[in-house]
């Protein structure tokens, strides 16, 4: 056995990508190929010349041993994407570095965009390689720049920046040829003037939208904001874009708002399509037209006195209107002035590229909107992940065969898109959450006075300063964007006002909630233990507030600021997670999916990071790991008290509370030694974890196996939030931290399951080998826990494979496992490329390396060392996939079936239920429900949690289908050919099948279903 895992060793060595010749010593010709770059391409000046080699030859050591695992492994490419990482970092760096007073010759104007241009590269794989330069090469930045540099670097602000335009564009692009003609389909009809004349105006648009996003937007560039934007820019072209190229008929459309017999309401009506405010709308309308009175120098006119036959039956009422805005004679010059006052003032990005055709610098793929790396999530709408994609035209039509250019007279509703998400979001924001009032309700009050003492002006006083660290005014917050006009400071701050009075009434709501479940879950309505802990309800603000910036999808706070502005730490807000969402009804699925791709990106590497509270608790409920703990100094640092905070911001009234809510802080044992985030955190995000998340883990276990009711009440919330060494009231006579350590680790296996389970299905691999790799892991997270620290649950889990592979002589590579792995929805490839490893540890061992390796040497340097007993004690497994298939286990007992010890997960939807055909399945909504299975149809289709007959495999459920359409004597009788390439039947496909039918059913009498002409009806059995 011994020697099984030493040739696994072995063998993990010839795994190993291919080796690219490093950088040579001297670094002569590198340097001299950044030089010419520098000096010849981008014209920069001497100093910054010289701070860009300096910095390479820094980091020369870094690069050479990164060679093979950054883009495609070529020394030219990489190279490349080196240089590109050095001039991005001197850029941003040396900028602020300058504004710092501190002394930097010259004066250089140069961008992200110029810099990828020069060296060939476009912004979506700049982005997906960024990330390994920031972890690697951070130390050395640090050096060099300050402790500060990741804030300063702002790339996760930068390409958040990239994904909104990406879908603003296509949002604009997408609006306008609903409302106009496009070039495409009209070239042949008009002249080249006429088409010259679309292009124009359709570049007109975008870089009014942009000027008006630079100048009254600043630096809270929400993505909903600039969506409203968007439909404004829209609305001034309607009115101004000569009738001609209308692709509507106000006349005809059933989708406008006709306001009595003056006309279409033409703000309601574009309120109507896309769910915007008509209050916010006509305020950006204004702010539009204001920068074309100020930029374009046009003389604004009330439309009601203006006479055109653009106007013709629209009410004119409150709408603003320019002579010679849009016509063709005049269209040229506006585009100069609108180019000259963007270029004024760009900045790295260079935003006029989305509508410029030049997509070879946008590239293709995906991004997250929400961090550096890049992310696989598959979801249609939840992840904001589009770049623009290759077009011949900005105005050429879809290539689906169902989309027509046909207006929007149609009354079918649009697709749903991520930007018309966030503004259906945005709407539940206004219409729930906005009517109530900005303090406790009576309800609350009760709570909050029934305490110990009251508490009413504590809680109130904390939602003010903490509201107030996380949306700042513009005074106290971080730097404007680019915009000269004085109303953005003023714009700022409405902004900041708005936010606050949401989170604020989202977090009274909520808690009162909160407050009535725990009062029956205790009997009583004294909660002083929970209504008095400072964590608890910074959580709570904290999770408010995520759920404000979530909807409104900002670009200068991103997730963890929240984290970092209330002092509190991933592990803290993990707690209350899944309680605010199950104590808010009303919150839409967009949001509560947000919720529960954040407590998993929590989960899987947040909570484990250099100070974690986590491991404050960690030292109390497993005192054999406080040495190491302690040695690593991973500890938190105590929670900043809430005068603290109220100074930092210089909150008004901060000096005259003195009061017992600082007292209660640094009370010992009531914050656990919490302390706020050093460093911003990756983003990962992947699929629902559906538990409880103050569920024991004893009755966990035991719902897995379905022998406890599920109504079965959870402990009280404040067992959560209490100290470490507290006894537990509730727990046997373990601690608070034994409780919130088993909980935590429940939590951690059952993520674990969801992702071994997937793995397991795309490597297609027995369910024997899929238990044993889950019981590998329970025992690695249960004794060889120090394995996790300060790395993420996915490079355990890779090489969990890889071990129960190797021990049961299993064919299995570890390229194999990463090849797979690339495709799961949460793979980042910065998870087997950058491992982190204690480089005190190691060189205590001897052992003189980088302090992040690739998950190979991991393995063998790391991982087997310390798990061989418990891989030996697992012993080899049986991949036999051919007893499974025919379902009939081998050397089992029929009267006692064995327990399986994987709990059940939740299913991905859509499921491939074939190895071998493109055949999916996935659960059917219940709005479609009934209009698709009527009585005469329903055998036709199988459901979730109904089969064609009773303990049948969905497989057999297919077939069974297959059979009845293939012997059906309807006169539209066809086989349904799954071998063949073709893709999947939409569901308008679907519904069109049945329209047919039923017409045919109709012709032939209403005893058409006990003819021959129609299709045999079977009687299904009804589960019980």
């Amino acid at each position: 056995m011994f020697w099984e895992i030493g040739t696994a060793l072995e063998t993990m060595e010839e795994v190993q990508p291919p080796v690219t010749p490093p950088i040579e010593p001297n670094g002569k010709r590198s340097e001299a190929s950044l030089l010419d770059i520098c000096e010849k391409v981008l014209s920069l000046d001497g100093s910054t010349c010289d701070e860009a080699l300096k910095l390479f030859t820094e980091t020369k050591r870094i690069l050479s041993a990164s060679m093979s695992n950054i883009g495609s492994g070529t020394r030219e490419e990489v190279e490349r994407f080196w240089f590109a990482f050095i001039l991005y970092s001197v850029k941003r760096l040396s900028v602020r570095k300058e504004a710092d007073g501190l002394s930097v010759s010259g004066d250089n104007e140069f961008n992200l965009c110029q810099i990828l241009r020069a060296l060939k590269l476009n912004i979506v794989d700049f982005f997906k390689e960024l990330p390994q330069f920031v972890v690697k090469a951070g130390s050395v930045l640090g050096e060099l720049y300050g402790a500060d540099w990741e804030n300063r670097l702002q790339a996760k602000e930068v390409q958040a920046n990239f994904v909104h335009l990406s879908l603003l564009s296509k949002y604009y692009k997408r609006g306008f040829r609903e409302f106009f003609l496009t070039y495409d389909a009209n070239a042949e009809k008009n002249s080249a003037n006429s088409s010259t004349y679309l292009l124009d105006s359709y570049r007109f648009g975008w870089l009014l939208f942009l000027a008006l996003r630079n100048h009254a937007f600043s630096r809270f560039k929400d993505l909903v904001t600039c969506s409203n934007g968007v439909v404004s820019i829209l609305a001034i072209l309607i009115i101004h874009v000569p009738c001609r190229f209308r692709n509507f008929s106000i006349q005809d459309s059933s989708r406008f708002v006709k306001k009595g017999d003056k006309g279409v309401d033409l703000v309601a009506s574009l309120c109507k399509i896309y769910d915007a405010s008509e209050d916010e709308l006509r305020i950006v309308i204004d702010k539009a037209n204001n920068l074309v009175e100020t930029i374009l120098k046009k003389k604004p006119s009330p439309a009601s006195e203006c006479q055109t036959d653009k106007l013709d039956n629209i009410d004119p009422d409150g709408l603003t209107y320019f002579e010679d805005l849009l016509e063709e004679t005049s269209i040229s010059t506006s585009l100069i002035t609108l180019e000259k006052d963007y270029y004024d003032g760009k900045g790295e990005l260079d935003e006029r590229v989305f509508i410029n055709e030049e997509d070879s610098l946008l590239g293709s793929g995906s991004l997250s909107a929400g961090a550096v790396n890049i992310t696989g999530v598959k979801r249609k709408i939840d992840a904001l992940s589009s770049p623009a994609r290759t077009f011949i035209s900005p105005l050429s039509p879809h290539k689906s065969p169902a989309a027509k250019t046909n207006g929007i007279s149609g009354a079918t509703k649009l697709a749903a898109t991520p930007v018309s998400t966030a503004m259906t979001t945005a709407k539940w924001l206004r219409t729930v959450i906005s009517p109530l009032l900005p303090k406790p309700s009576p309800g609350l009050e009760h709570f909050l006075k029934s305490c110990d003492r009251d508490i009413t002006n504590d809680v109130t006083r904390r939602a003010h300063i903490i509201l107030e660290a996380i949306f700042p005014n513009s005074s106290l917050g971080a730097q404007c964007g680019g915009g000269s006009l004085q109303a953005v400071d003023l714009m700022d701050d409405i902004w900041a006002e708005q936010r606050r009075l949401e989170a604020c009434k989202l977090y009274y709501r909520v808690l009162e909630a909160m407050c009535k479940a725990e009062a029956q879950i205790l009997h009583a309505n004294n909660l002083n233990s929970l209504l008095t802990n400072e964590r608890f309800h910074r959580c709570m603000l904290a999770c408010s507030a995520e759920l404000v910036l979530a909807t409104h999808k900002t670009i200068t706070m991103l997730f963890p600021a929240v984290l970092e502005r209330t002092g509190i730490t991933a592990f803290d807000l993990s707690k209350v997670i899944e309680s605010f969402i199950r104590h808010e009804d009303s919150l839409p699925r967009e949001l509560r999916r947000h919720l529960n791709s954040l407590e998993e990106r929590l989960l899987e590497s947040m909570v484990w990071e250099k100070g974690s509270s986590m491991y404050n608790s960690l030292i109390v409920a497993r005192p054999s790991l406080a040495l190491e703990i302690n040695q690593l100094g991973l500890l938190a640092e105590p929670m900043p008290s809430l005068d603290a905070i109220a100074a930092l911001i210089n909150f008004s009234d901060g000096a005259n509370h003195a009061s017992s809510v600082q007292k209660h802080e640094t009370c010992p044992g009531q914050n656990g030694g919490i302390r706020s985030p050093k460093r911003l955190c990756t983003d990962y995000r992947s699929i629902l974890v559906e538990r409880n998340s103050f569920t024991s883990p004893v009755k966990d276990r035991l719902l897995a196996l379905g022998n406890v009711k599920s109504k079965m009440l959870p402990p009280p919330l404040q067992s959560a939030f209490a100290s470490p060494t507290r006894p537990n009231p509730g727990g046997g006579g373990e601690t608070c931290a034994e409780t919130g350590i088993n909980i935590f680790f429940t939590k951690i296996n059952k993520l674990a399951a969801v992702r071994i389970n997937g793995m397991v299905e795309r490597l297609q691999l027995s369910q024997q080998i899929r238990e044993s790799v889950y019981c590998f892991f329970q025992h690695v997270l249960a004794q060889r826990t120090s394995l996790l620290f300060s790395r993420h649950i996915d490079q355990i889990i890779l090489c969990c494979f890889y071990g129960v592979a190797k021990i049961s002589q299993m064919s299995l590579t570890f390229r194999e496992i990463i090849y797979n792995y690339r495709k799961q929805p949460q793979c980042k490839p910065l998870v087997f490329r950058s491992v982190y490893v204690d480089a005190l540890q190691c060189r205590r061992q001897g052992r003189i390396g980088p302090d992040h390796v690739d998950i190979i040497t991991f393995y063998n340097e790391i991982f087997i060392p310390a798990v061989k007993p418990l891989l030996v004690e697992l012993g080899p497994v049986r991949n036999d996939r051919a007893v499974e298939a025919n379902n009939k286990p081998e050397g089992q007992c029929p009267g006692s079936p064995k327990v399986s010890v994987f709990p059940s997960v939740p299913d991905m939807s859509p499921k491939k239920v074939s190895a071998v055909h493109n055949v999916y399945v996935s659960p059917l909504r219940g709005s479609k429900m009934d209009a698709l299975i009527s009585h005469s149809t329903k055998s036709y289709y199988a459901c979730v949690g109904e089969s064609t007959h009773a303990y049948q495999s969905p497989s057999k459920d297919l077939s069974a289908i297959n059979n009845r359409l293939n012997n059906s004597s309807s006169n539209r009788k066809r086989t349904l050919n799954f071998d063949a390439e073709a893709g999947m039947v939409s569901d308008s496909m679907v519904a069109n099948s049945l329209n047919l039918q039923n017409q045919n059913q109709n012709q032939n009498g209403s005893d058409a279903s006990s003819s021959g002409g129609a299709a045999p009806l079977k009687t299904e059995p009804t589960d019980s």
